[in-house]
């Protein structure tokens, strides 16, 4: 899995409720045509990072078609899932 780029936008919280800054990430991903998750139509990788005092750690993701923003079924495998911490981590 690779990423090639992302947009990101930070979540506003209107009522003050929750703690912590959140940010919206599109990662448009790439992998092989033989994975399960390869699609003619591309792939994004929609994920919801939190930054609080304490801690900072993916709160969602899905799996979307690109084209059709369709949501797929799918979870990331642990290894994956640390690749994309880092990369949110890394492009606040």
């Amino acid at each position: 899995m690779d990423i090639t780029r992302h947009s990101v936008e930070k979540l506003e919280d209107p009522t003050g409720i929750l703690a912590g800054d959140r940010y919206e990430f599109f990662l448009t991903i790439e992998v092989p045509e033989e994975d399960e998750l390869y699609s003619e139509k591309g792939l994004l990788l929609r994920v919801i990072y939190l930054i609080d005092e304490n801690d900072s750690r993916i709160v969602q993701y899905q799996f979307m078609e690109e084209a059709t923003e369709e949501i797929l079924d799918f979870e990331l495998e642990d290894d994956e899932e640390a690749l994309v911490r880092e990369y949110c981590k890394d492009n606040i």
